[in-house]
């Protein structure tokens, strides 16, 4: 452990994170669920794939965040976000892979983001302000 670190600011450190990525996520959801998800299963069907798979989207945008931030199961829950945004760029915007956005930086950088902030949650685990605890399973 960094001495620099004491275990209360690192606990800190990762609740922000786990909090700023799963609320973040948590709109996208909301959106899913007061909008409906036609447009995904759309895609899915578009990609040939079953239309039911769109509905995967709930437990990646809404389930997932929710666990996260409370943090219960946060390790596995940050992995079915790391998931979810792989899809999303898969499905939606793999023609933006390699672009940059009209600002100058990349294309996919919010969906990048979140990606690596999902990475970071499942490596570093809740942390001690979680509903799990420092030593709970997943966590």
């Amino acid at each position: 452990m960094n001495t620099n670190v004491t275990p209360s600011t690192e606990d800190a450190g990762k609740l922000v994170l786990r909090a700023v990525l799963a609320i973040l996520i948590l709109f996208h959801g909301i959106s899913k669920l007061t909008g409906g998800i036609g447009m995904i299963t759309g895609m899915m069907a578009k990609h040939g794939l079953p239309e039911a798979l769109g509905y995967f989207v709930y437990v990646g945008e809404v389930l997932a965040p929710l666990l996260v931030l409370i943090g219960f199961w946060t390790r596995a829950a940050a992995l079915v976000i790391v998931i979810n945004m792989l899809v999303a760029i898969v499905l939606v915007h793999m023609g933006d892979l390699f672009s940059m956005g009209k600002t100058g930086g990349w294309a996919l950088e919010l969906q990048g983001m979140y990606l690596g902030s999902a990475i970071a949650v499942a490596l570093l685990g809740a942390g001690r302000y979680s509903a799990g605890g420092v030593a709970g399973k997943w966590n």
